[in-house]
């Protein structure tokens, strides 16, 4: 059947041939008939005017010649055409031939969209009127290939349609194809598509991309100006990408200033910003004078023209003073031997005589200025906000500071004892939160039972260690330094022994993933963020423990008069026992919070215990507000120095500690000096 409707149509086709040829006799001012390619089909192709061709198809047939043999070069114009058109087809067959669903029809080279139907067989739909057309097999068909940059230019000439799409999710795609691809046929379809955008995050965000477009294509300078001024307070990045190509600028050279070029500055040669003789070397560049000869050029050029053991009638003993090096090269030259010999008064001569300029790549005067003001704008806000940031850096690490200290504020500030086991009771706390998360999967209920249970841990641990060495040790404060730091070595050695060398991961929940973002400089992450509140609550709890509590009380009582302590009856061993458990406690909620960013290793104390103890110290033994102060100072102190020298961190613990040192010269005491057993009366 289906060869049988081929033969009809065969047939069909040779008679309306074959009436044309005759109308063709009869009317000279016809126009000639059209013949089909040679490379589809010996059948004869349908014309424009044969029914069932509508009207995107007579546009496709007037460019087939270059959309079957598409390249990147030739197919701009084949796309303008097309779009010219405004037929409502042009999307979906944009899109289809962008997919690779558009078959070209050997039989007449009619163009459409195929869908495999199996059996190597395909279903062809007409692109004008959305209709099925047959079936064929794949032998009778040819399958158009776009290579990837045909494609590109079809997804560019498809975003203007996709702006305007009714699904939300095709818009944003279409702006984010701008943001990776822009160029200066996207800004009018964009900026035809502001207006009736419905939602306003895409509307802004076109707006925006809008502006940037408008900067770098718009061929208005008015408009260019009015955007650059516009975008003159945003801190992005593609604000400064789109703003820094316009005040680029190349050095130059001409005999005089031109009037015809956008000039951003004249250098003078032997100037800073241009040497002396890179001036001339660009003269010479350009053709515009003799190359210079460097002393061993010249050396090699007397060394070929030496004859009779003369050059230029110069002795070759002669020829180490520079002078008579000098005599026998002008001989030479004089001979017509050797090039010119640029003397210091040709170059001076030949730099007097030129003008040395940077031009800018725009050539608009106005715009440059306009880009140039908005870089110091964008350059000042840039800089207040990098100052932000560090001030936020520094304020995160100093709650860390702080926060690792905390405890150690109550067992040597308040105590008098230097332990320095403390890191460790911080480093038992990461461990314990990795020991709940193997336990407990979900890390937000995982990490609310670590801080009650690492407190209880390093409590037990606290009590224990003061039990058993401590007490045994008060008012020797060289035993003591030994004994913990015996004990720090053990418990490092324990927890490698149970857990290993490789650092442990204590996973954060998902709710503190990620940042605070609040422009393209200033960012804090969540997690920094919970431990500076965590440190906070700490600061409250200690506040109200040391002065709404007895256990509170009687501390303070016991640091300040231990015997008068004892006379009203309060038990200084009991008090000594809970305070340094409970510093050894809070050590260990320290140590998970502190383990949700840092690598949980049986080195993690080491690496807080000095901070630990200059905090204490710079801020006033015994007094949580001047520990507080200490940690503020430090961290600031540090994060500053890693600013001025950024590539040496190991150089900026140095200074801070030399720093310190120097501190604690003034103030002996600390910011905030405590009277009492911890201050020393």
């Amino acid at each position: 059947m289906t060869h049988l409707i081929r033969v009809c149509r065969i047939l069909i086709c040779g008679a309306l041939l074959a009436l044309a040829q005759v109308a063709s006799a009869q009317d000279t001012t016809a126009e000639p008939r059209v013949e089909p390619s040679a490379e589809l089909s010996a059948e004869p192709a349908l014309t424009q005017t044969e029914p069932g061709i509508g009207p995107l198809q007579s546009v496709l047939q007037e460019e087939a010649a270059l959309i079957t043999k598409a390249s990147r070069k030739t197919i701009g114009p084949v796309i303008d055409h097309i779009l010219s058109s405004e037929l409502p087809g042009v999307p979906a067959f944009l899109s289809a031939w962008q997919n690779k669903r558009i078959w070209q029809r050997k039989s007449d080279g009619l163009f459409f969209v195929a869908g495999e139907t199996g059996d190597r067989s395909f279903v062809l739909t007409d692109l004008d009127s959305d209709s099925v057309v047959g079936d064929y097999p794949k032998d009778a068909l040819v399958q158009l290939k776009p290579n990837s940059g045909v494609r590109g230019l079809i997804a560019t000439a498809l975003v203007q349609f996709q702006l305007s799409d009714p699904d939300r999710a095709t818009r944003e795609e279409a702006l984010v194809a701008i943001e990776r691809r822009p160029g200066p046929d996207l800004l009018l379809p964009l900026r035809a598509s502001v207006a009736a955008e419905p939602d306003p995050d895409l509307k802004a965000r076109k707006m925006r991309i809008e502006r940037l477009l408008s900067i770098a294509y718009d061929r208005d300078p008015k408009e260019r100006i009015a955007a650059i001024e516009a975008m003159s307070h945003d801190l992005g990045v593609d604000v400064r990408a789109a703003l820094n190509p316009l005040v680029a600028t190349t050095l130059t050279t001409a005999a005089t200033l031109p009037d015809d070029r956008n000039v951003a500055r004249v250098l003078a040669p032997g100037s800073p910003q241009l040497d002396r003789l890179a001036a001339y070397d660009m003269l010479v560049a350009e053709d515009l004078a003799p190359p210079r000869r460097s002393s061993a050029e010249i050396k090699t050029l007397l060394a070929t023209h030496i004859d009779g053991g003369r050059v230029g009638g110069v002795p070759v003993a002669q020829l180490s003073d520079p002078e008579a090096r000098v005599t026998a090269y002008s001989a030479l030259f004089a001979a017509g031997l050797v090039p010119p010999r640029v003397s210091d008064a040709d170059i001076d001569n030949a730099l007097a005589s030129h003008v040395f300029f940077e031009t800018y790549a725009e050539p608009d005067p106005a715009v440059t200025d306009a880009a140039e003001a908005a870089l110091a704008t964008i350059a000042t806000r840039v800089g207040l906000n990098q100052s932000l940031d560090l001030g936020l850096d520094a304020i995160s690490l100093a709650s860390i500071y702080f926060l690792a200290a905390i405890g150690l504020a109550i067992t040597f500030g308040l105590m008098g004892v230097i332990n320095m086991a403390h890191g460790e009771f911080i480093m038992m706390g990461a461990y314990t939160g990795y020991v709940v998360q193997q336990v407990i999967p979900n890390h937000t209920v995982s990490i609310l039972v670590a801080i009650p249970l690492a407190f209880a841990v390093t409590f037990a641990a606290g009590v224990a260690m003061e039990r058993l060495v401590i007490r045994h040790l008060y008012h020797r404060p060289l035993e003591t330094l030994l004994a913990t730091f015996g004990i720090s070595i053990a418990l490092q050695q324990l927890a490698k022994n149970l857990f290993g060398t490789q650092a442990r991961p204590l996973t954060a929940p998902g709710w503190l993933d990620g940042a605070l973002v609040l422009n393209d400089v200033v960012a804090i992450s969540y997690i920094r963020i919970a431990i500076f509140v965590l440190a906070l609550i700490f600061l409250g709890f200690f506040l109200f423990l040391m002065k709404r509590t007895r256990l509170g009380l009687e501390t303070r009582a016991v640091t300040q008069n231990p015997r008068m302590a004892a006379s009203m009856g309060i038990n200084p061993g009991r008090v000594n026992m809970l305070t340094f458990g409970l510093g050894s406690g809070i050590a260990g909620i320290a140590g998970v919070a502190i383990g949700l960013y840092a690598k949980v290793t049986s080195e993690l104390g080491a690496d807080y215990i000095v901070q630990s103890f200059m905090t204490v110290v710079v801020g006033g033994v015994g007094n949580i507000w001047g520990a507080l102060l200490g940690a503020t100072m430090i961290g600031t102190l540090q994060k500053g120095i890693e600013w001025l020298n950024p590539s040496n961190t190991l150089a900026a613990q140095t200074y801070m500690i030399i720093f310190i040192i120097v501190f604690i010269q003034f103030r002996p005491r600390g910011i905030i000096a405590l009277k009492g057993r911890a201050a020393g009366d």
